[in-house]
């Protein structure tokens, strides 16, 4: 399927077409300011079908807890109205493990080497998997939370599902518009 957007770059509000060297490097840079901090590291997707296409956002963000964050997005369009909402929410959990599997052992090795020698001053890492998908009664989403939560935990990264999935469900969410 071809894309409309060049699907390997990444956008923030001061930053366009970024490669993913680019993307590290900023991450790597807001952990070593102050590398005694409680870090997250989320990757999500969201999607939203507008006519005769279906744009999906992929969110990176990196969060110092309490203090700041620094994030950027991928976009996808596929130019069709994707209705099927298995296939959308399938399609947005592949679209996040893509970008995970750009966080190579390497890659999240020399995060995890930022906190390390502060663990013991509290600092702490964490690679999360946004799903934008909720598991309460009146969600129907609910039915794909086993499979899509398994996806995540396979990439070795901590789910999170909705309300706490807020790289899928709140940051990727704005640019979907």
């Amino acid at each position: 399927m071809a894309n409309v957007h060049q699907p390997d770059l990444f956008q923030n509000l001061t930053h366009k077409k970024m490669g993913f060297p680019e993307v590290f490097s900023h991450i790597l840079t807001f952990m070593k300011r102050e590398p005694v901090g409680n870090y997250r590291l989320m990757v999500g997707t969201d999607s939203q079908v507008h006519p005769s296409r279906t744009l999906f956002i992929t969110g990176v963000v990196i969060q110092r807890v309490g203090k700041g964050a620094w994030a950027c997005y991928r976009k996808e369009v596929i130019p069709r109205e994707m209705t099927t909402l298995h296939e959308r929410i399938s399609y947005e959990t592949s679209l996040t493990e893509r970008v995970a599997f750009l966080f190579t052992e390497e890659r999240k090795n020399e995060l995890i080497d930022i906190v390390l020698p502060h663990i013991y001053k509290g600092a702490t890492f964490t690679m999360e998997g946004h799903i934008d998908i909720g598991s309460g009664d009146r969600n129907r989403t609910r039915v794909y939370v086993n499979e899509m939560v398994a996806r995540i935990e396979s990439l070795g990264m901590e789910p999170k599902i909705k309300p706490d999935s807020i790289a899928a469900s709140s940051y990727a969410n704005r640019y979907t518009k």
